[in-house]
């Protein structure tokens, strides 16, 4: 039966169930110390990150949030299947908790694995109110460990989210301590020729746009677990044991480049979601996603893992010892990635500077606001994956070819890309979609304006969706920055070229430059959200409300 009418009918039963599983969070005002600067923030019960949340398939939960803040708050459950008005989205499924309420969460846990919660409210998320779920399956895993951890990612900046949204729109390059230097210059030149590398500077400046453009906030500190590299977050393990490890990364803006060295690491899960077994030396994990793995360490000895940012302006820091202690080399950050004109999605022409099509987003609302999502149901019988996947012809299929941005394992070996995740079984029948809905990534940097398809949140109607229907989603990415499309209380059925095979996923990530494909059974009735989970993007516009129509009678739909 599928997940969501289990939900929903567990739901209609909530009254008659014995709720198997309550707790209770505490929204707090918190003080948060990184080794390297001590701020104030926001936490649960006292601490940020909170608690992790363990659940189990089957059982209903009941939560009760009080908020001690003198400001209104909310708990999004990143990834849950749930009933729309559970979904913790304030002016989309509730009205938020007010200052000294508490507000019971109320529902049935209708799948398993690594997810999160963090407040949907202001810059409460990277001001640290975000915290782990782990939900037990109710039969056995199909893979084999002796222990586990969550290793929970973020970018702990000195200052408040509304500070940094303040500076970005001011001076969106106000974080950038990776400007491209006179040095870099002549290195270029020295490589490349004076007269190419002078076209190429000229090509930028007239863009007003800038190579290290790969990252918005730069100056953080990388904590795993709430620990900053120096605190050296530890887990323990007996050699010749599977560890399975937790992967989520609860950043407010940074992709995170992991790899442990002397181990390789086995994926076995992508946003909670078993995928057949794929063993790599790195992986990429973008904002919201979680990633399982599974590692082996034969040695007792202590092994580094190792956060190291996209743009390598920052890194995270944890250690896997068999005694407490015990260290492991930290690597040194790599040189900084530098974006190419291939990440511009090849919409201008260096020789011309021809720059139509590349005033994207920039608040002009000349495109009326029901062009939110582009409907192209009569190309619904097209190979559009086919077409993604031959962006590149060597590499990874899901960056633009010549990719500034193309992920390499650091030592030499293989890197996971999203073409290597294969479901472990099919969530749904295989079926064609029933329509296309075109979202085009659109922003300008200049101004610190983030929109879709070049209108932002405010003055965009919603996307409608029936019950029912599998519609197919094309993301356009005309921007030069990377963008993790979350959609609420749906799952994301990313288009690999697997067929039914593709995986399951909650954040789907849009390379600069890249078409990426992916298709929703539109099995929630109700209201949610879709948006961009870079915290200063989604603020700027990249957002957008989705409402589902119809559903099952008795739905209230």
């Amino acid at each position: 039966m599928n997940r969501r009418l289990v939900a929903g009918f567990l739901f209609s039963l909530l009254p008659a169930l014995v709720t198997a599983g309550e707790y209770d969070l505490t929204v707090d005002r918190v003080e948060i110390d990184t080794g390297e600067f001590v701020k104030q923030g926001i936490g649960y019960n006292g601490a940020s990150p909170g608690p992790v949340l363990r659940f189990k398939e089957g059982e209903t939960v009941r939560i009760n949030v009080t908020n001690n803040l003198d400001e209104v708050t909310s708990i999004h459950w990143h990834g849950l299947i749930l009933p729309f008005e559970q979904d913790g989205v304030p002016g989309i499924s509730f009205p938020g908790i007010r200052p000294g309420d508490t507000f019971t969460y109320e529902f049935p846990i209708v799948q398993a694995g690594t997810y999160w919660f963090h407040s949907h409210s202001g810059f409460q998320e990277p001001d640290g109110a975000y915290g782990a779920i782990v939900i037990e399956p109710e039969g056995r895993e199909p893979f084999r460990y002796d222990r586990e951890y969550v290793i929970q990612l973020t970018d702990k900046h000195p200052h408040s989210g509304d500070r940094i949204m303040r500076n970005l729109k001011m001076m969106p390059d106000y974080y950038n301590r990776q400007q491209q230097t006179v040095g870099e210059f002549f290195s270029d030149a020295s490589e490349q020729g004076l007269l190419t590398t002078l076209r190429d500077r000229m090509a930028w400046g007239n863009m007003r746009m800038m190579k290290a453009d790969v990252e918005d906030l730069q100056g953080f500190t990388g904590l795993i677990n709430g620990k900053g590299p120096e605190q050296n977050w530890t887990g323990l393990f007996e050699a010749g044991e599977r560890i399975r490890l937790r992967f989520i990364n609860s950043s407010a803006m940074t992709y995170f480049d992991v790899r442990i060295p002397g181990l390789n690491m086995t994926v076995v899960q992508a946003d909670g979601n078993n995928v057949q077994p794929v063993t790599v030396d790195e992986f990429r994990i973008g904002v919201a996603e979680t990633y399982d793995v599974i590692v082996r360490p034969k040695d007792a000895e202590a092994y580094t893992i190792f956060a190291e940012s996209m743009g390598r302006s920052g890194y995270a820091r944890a250690t896997l010892a068999p005694e407490n202690g015990m260290e492991a080399p930290v690597p040194a950050l790599r040189e900084p990635s530098r974006l190419t004109m291939a990440d511009m999605g090849g919409a201008h022409d260096m020789a011309h500077g021809d720059m139509a099509g590349m005033n994207h987003g920039d608040g002009d609302n000349s495109m009326p606001s029901d062009m939110s999502g582009m409907d192209h149901s009569g190309m619904a019988g097209m190979d559009h994956g086919a077409m993604a996947r031959d962006q590149s012809a060597e590499g990874d299929p899901f960056y633009a070819k010549g990719s500034g941005l193309l992920p390499e394992a650091a030592n030499g070996g293989k890197f996971l890309s999203y073409a290597d995740l294969k479901a472990q079984k099919p969530l749904y029948e295989n079926r064609a979609p029933t329509r296309e809905i075109e979202l085009r990534l659109t922003g300008n940097m200049e101004r610190y304006t983030w929109s879709i398809n070049g209108v932002k949140y405010e003055d965009a109607d919603p996307i409608r969706l029936q019950y029912g229907e599998r519609v197919r989603f094309k993301f356009v990415n005309e921007t030069m920055m990377t963008h993790p499309m979350h959609l609420h209380g749906m799952w994301s059925i990313l288009d690999v070229g697997a067929g039914e095979w593709n995986p399951v996923k909650h954040t789907v990530s849009v390379q600069p430059g890249t078409t990426v494909f992916m298709e929703t059974e539109v099995d929630a009735t109700g209201q949610w959200a879709f948006h961009c989970h870079l915290s200063y993007h989604a603020a700027a516009g990249m957002f957008r409300k989705v409402i589902v129509e119809g559903g099952p009678e008795g739905s209230g739909a």
